[in-house]
């Protein structure tokens, strides 16, 4: 009996322990006295393979960090790497390329194409890219997440939930090194939400996939290895496997947590060593997660980040 494939199986090339990571990271926006530092000497690596929930309250940075490693957004200062490339200075040429070839996307608003099909969204980067489709890998994929007897539908004809599985098979189908999900499940009821997060914390446990988000639910970031939460700008504290209640505990005392060792320090965090039960891919949390719009200073990402802007 054959072994199901990983993302690292599917990847060409040497794999690397750290998927992306940033050094001194700032972003300013705006001038003089309307200036704003929404990222204040970030530094973060993210291990191959582990699943880290990003936290924060509103205007803390936490979508401006996620936007400027994966290339949606330019640091005002710092360095990006995804793998061992790094992002600084790049054209908007090779930003897309980067963006399309390495990195997989999953929004609240779930940015299907409503002219296709699921079939033709979950392949739609790899065909941009002019890349032959790996079907034993769409299958597995497919097969995975549920979603095989709506390959014909369009976007208009899927629940929500439906729509976000096939977002996440977009993401997974092009076999990045490395996938952001902001507010995934921010569109999502309670039910949805839970299985698009067993589905995330699925793509890690049995294909070895990076994942990052951004949430605002400790519910949503409880199914990660690792959360790390910002403050100002600045990393201040971080947890390993937490449960929702350790979660809200920092959160609700965030504002007393200093920074730790200087401005925006984290170091890479220990990596994932087994699977964790997170209730398993159709189970249901008990809240809706996520909640808002984007953050005051923050970008919102792009409608098409595989395309050059």
């Amino acid at each position: 009996m054959t072994s199901t494939p990983t993302v690292a199986d599917r990847q060409p090339g040497p794999q690397h322990l750290i998927a992306a990571s940033a050094q001194e990271l700032t972003k300013v926006y705006g001038t003089g006295d309307t200036v704003v530092e929404a990222l204040r000497g970030v530094t973060i690596s993210f291990r191959a393979g582990e699943f880290t929930a990003i936290m924060g309250p509103s205007g803390s940075g936490k979508s401006t960090l996620m936007h400027c490693l994966a290339g949606l957004d330019v640091a005002s200062g710092g360095r990006v790497q995804i793998g061992e490339v790094d992002l600084t200075g790049l054209d908007d040429k090779a930003m897309t390329t980067i963006r399309r070839d390495r990195i997989g996307f999953v929004f609240q608003a779930f940015n299907l194409v409503p002219t296709l099909t699921a079939a033709e969204n979950i392949t739609l980067p790899v065909d941009i890219a002019g890349r032959e489709v790996d079907r034993e890998w769409f299958d597995t994929v497919v097969d995975r997440l549920g979603i095989r007897d709506r390959l014909e539908h369009r976007p208009a004809e899927l629940s929500g939930g439906q729509q976000q599985r096939v977002a996440c098979a977009r993401a997974l189908v092009g076999k990045p090194s490395i996938i952001f999900g902001d507010e995934p499940t921010g569109n999502l009821d309670s039910r949805s939400s839970g299985e698009v997060l067993g589905i995330l914390r699925a793509a890690t446990d049995e294909f070895g996939q990076t994942v990052v988000i951004v949430t605002h639910d400790p519910r949503a970031a409880s199914y990660a290895d690792r959360v790390v939460f910002l403050a100002d700008g600045q990393i201040v504290r971080e947890l390993q496997r937490p449960s929702a209640d350790d979660v809200f505990e920092v959160m609700k005392n965030l504002d007393e947590i200093p920074a730790p060792n200087g401005p925006g320090a984290a170091g890479a965090g220990s990596a994932a060593s087994g699977p964790i039960d997170r209730s398993g891919a159709s189970g249901p949390i008990d809240s809706r997660a996520g909640s808002g719009p984007d953050e005051p200073g923050e970008t919102p990402p792009e409608a098409n980040p595989y395309e050059v802007r």
